[in-house]
């Protein structure tokens, strides 16, 4: 058995979760807080079977989306952001996944 840890944005979280428990799997969300911009993120959790952790990452990659950002060149709070209009694009989204062994899995 293993347990799927994924991050994911707050904006696919629900759809995320929706096709994962459409497709079979129970999943667990917690909320969380990090990357560049310090935005909500969500960590799911699914506890699966080892024959069922690449279809688990099927529905991530799927629903997952990378989305483009436009930021301040300068991220000085001091510097007058609206004045310099100076930004450049980034890539933020998708999913960070992580997949752990299980030793023991109890259902109560």
């Amino acid at each position: 058995m293993k347990l799927v840890l994924a991050v994911v944005q707050d904006i696919d979280a629900d759809a995320v979760m929706a096709a994962l428990t459409e497709a079979g799997e129970s999943v667990t969300r917690v909320a969380s807080t990090g990357g560049f911009f310090r935005q909500g993120n969500s960590t799911l959790l699914c506890a699966t079977e080892d024959d069922r952790v690449d279809g688990v990452i099927t529905v991530l990659k799927k629903v997952c989306h990378q989305r483009s950002r436009l930021i301040p060149v300068s991220l000085d709070p001091g510097e007058a952001v609206l004045t310099s209009g100076a930004y450049t694009e980034v890539t933020v989204g998708g999913a960070t996944i992580l997949v752990f062994n299980i030793e023991r899995f109890d259902h109560i």
